[in-house]
């Protein structure tokens, strides 16, 4: 069993739940790609592969490796909502482009620095942190 299936199944049973073959369909193919997914795209993508899972089945799986903290939501500024895989990928934050919706990843040491110490000046424990920045890429600023 690989790495993340064994700590998505430790998390499940802690909840009293089991590593269904759905929800391990359903990670498995969220772990396959790189890059932002939305729930309806990881639908139809097992579906299209003919396999056999429902669309809440899906959102609740979505739901449960965000939890257990191997996926994360990620706004991009659409109305719905974006995951990305997050077990063996260094954290980044986003640059969201408004006109054509290119996504830039990117990592600052100062920024997460400076996050740090504000948590530390406020006592403040923090868990997890997005900074997504809006605005307009190179090419669309032409």
């Amino acid at each position: 069993m690989r790495k993340e299936a064994e700590i998505f199944d430790g998390y499940l049973k802690t909840k009293k739940l089991n590593l269904t073959r759905e929800r391990r369909l359903i990670m498995d193919e969220v772990f396959s790609r790189d890059g932002h997914l939305e729930a309806d795209e990881v639908y139809f993508r097992l579906r299209k592969g003919n396999k056999d899972v429902s669309r809440a089945t899906v959102y609740r799986t979505l739901g449960l490796l965000v939890d257990s903290g191997l996926v994360r939501k990620v706004y991009l500024g659409e109305d719905h909502i974006h995951y990305e895989h997050n077990f063996g990928h260094t954290h980044h934050d986003h640059l969201v482009c408004l006109k054509c919706g290119k996504v830039i990843e990117f990592s600052d040491k100062n920024i997460e620095k400076l996050q740090s110490s504000v948590c530390q000046e406020n006592g403040f424990k923090e868990l997890s942190h997005t900074v997504q920045i809006f605005g307009y890429c190179k090419g669309c600023r032409k």
